[in-house]
């Protein structure tokens, strides 16, 4: 049972998700004695990046028509050049989109937020996540053809470096299904996804004036901004900064939700955060049911002191 790869490249570069998801499938190659393959979009970093972390082979696809983003045209490329009957992705926003295409493409079944390796591959049955991250299901299909997305930060990134190779594609894309106007881009220092530390605004704040306590906490911590959908709704934030049902599913180590009520729509896309940390004025929020930690008061008088705090205590 041969395995593929998708390495996916975020601004031409492979990061935390892609070698995460590279790691567990070279457990898995290894488990059933299988090479390792990997296909690859447009990479401005090199490919034998790959090789440190156990790819034997890389279909490199080159094609200046797949410079921006879309899922109807990456799963239709990726089809091209995979043939293993499973295929693993990242499971990032982009990745899940051209996975589920890619399993139509091809009739294979498709399992998403796998957080263990298979327990067995005839069935192919792996654990996976459910209800938002809630709880756990086990999954099992007898189709010959799975395509598996891997939830983020349920394993580790490890070196295996092995001697590999590269094979350059150049596919016959179609064309777009759907036109790509523009794409919006977050404007912390810091990636949201693969951020240790989030701290997120929501309505509390009682405008965008004071988005300015986000940041420079954000900043004394090293963390990244996020806030809750009526933010991004409003307009106080851009949407990529949206974290929830609806917006981004991150599991940071610190969580820090500051104003926000805490909506059964909001903590799905959080609930998998180590430590989560509430601040707010009403001691009935939900979110507080959910919190490891609480603080029940004004954010706009806690957090500023909250950062003069750190500041002192990190010199």
């Amino acid at each position: 049972m041969p395995i593929t790869v998708y390495a996916e490249c975020t601004e031409g570069v492979y990061k935390k998700p892609t070698l995460e998801a590279v790691s567990y499938a070279r457990k898995v190659a290894n488990t059933l004695g299988e090479p390792l393959n990997a296909v690859t979009l447009n990479p401005d970093e090199n490919t034998e990046v790959l090789y440190n972390y156990g790819i034997n082979k890389v279909f490199h696809i080159k094609d200046e028509n797949l410079k921006i983003f879309n899922a109807q045209s990456y799963a239709k490329a990726i089809e091209e050049y995979t043939s293993d009957p499973v295929i693993i992705f990242p499971n990032t926003i982009n990745s899940a989109s051209v996975a589920s295409m890619l399993s139509i493409l091809k009739s294979y079944a498709l399992i998403t937020g796998a957080v263990e390796e298979p327990s067995t591959f005839s069935p192919f049955t792996v654990k996976r996540h459910v209800f938002s991250g809630k709880g756990y299901a086990v999954a099992k299909t007898e189709n010959a053809g799975i395509v598996l997305t891997l939830s983020q930060k349920v394993t580790d990134v490890v070196e295996n470096k092995v001697p590999g190779s590269e094979e350059i594609k150049m596919p016959s894309t179609p064309p777009h299904g759907v036109e790509v106007l523009y794409t919006e881009k977050t404007s912390g220092k810091i990636n949201l996804k693969e951020a240790e530390v989030v701290v997120s605004g929501g309505r509390g704040l009682k405008g965008p004036e004071n988005w300015g306590i986000i940041e420079n906490l954000a900043e004394v911590l090293g963390a990244a901004t996020a806030c809750s959908k009526p933010v991004s709704d409003m307009g106080w934030r851009p949407h990529a900064e949206h974290v929830g049902q609806t917006g981004k599913t991150i599991a940071p180590k610190l969580y820090i939700a500051v104003g926000i009520s805490g909506a059964i729509q909001h903590l799905a896309g959080v609930n998998s955060s180590r430590t989560i940390l509430v601040i707010n004025t009403d001691p009935e929020a939900p979110f507080f049911k959910s919190a490891d930690y609480g603080v029940v008061g004004d954010a706009l008088k806690i957090v500023p002191k909250l950062t003069e705090k750190i500041k002192i205590l990190t010199g």
